[in-house]
């Protein structure tokens, strides 16, 4: 088994904390620290788990929120199952039996 990183984003829950329940209410507590983001840039970010965001962002939401990254951002490992080779375990799927042999078909042209 191979491990992959993941995470959980409590953006929403740490506003909660501090009744901030609309996302349009964090634009401007975003822009006094010099963060200017769209309405839907803000949407998404309180929303949606972001793949990308940047330190200052996240130095802003942490000034305003009064917390540490880790607050924000929670890491977990996935554990997936590793690739297996082409066949591998192929006698545990199916039965091998090589005295059944599958007969050619044969297709009849039809009339010329």
């Amino acid at each position: 088994m191979t491990t992959k990183m993941s995470y959980r984003w409590h953006l929403r829950e740490r506003m909660a904390e501090h009744n901030l329940w609309k996302t349009t209410e964090l634009a401007p507590l975003l822009a006094e620290r010099g963060i200017h983001l769209s309405a839907t840039q803000i949407y998404r970010l309180v929303t949606g788990e972001p793949e990308r965001l940047s330190l200052p962002v996240l130095a802003a939401l942490c000034d305003i929120l009064a917390c540490a990254p880790n607050d924000l951002i929670e890491p977990f490992a996935v554990a997936r199952p590793t690739a297996r080779a082409v066949g591998e375990n192929l006698g545990e799927i199916i039965d091998l039996d090589r005295t059944k042999r599958p007969h050619r078909a044969r297709v009849d042209p039809g009339p010329a």
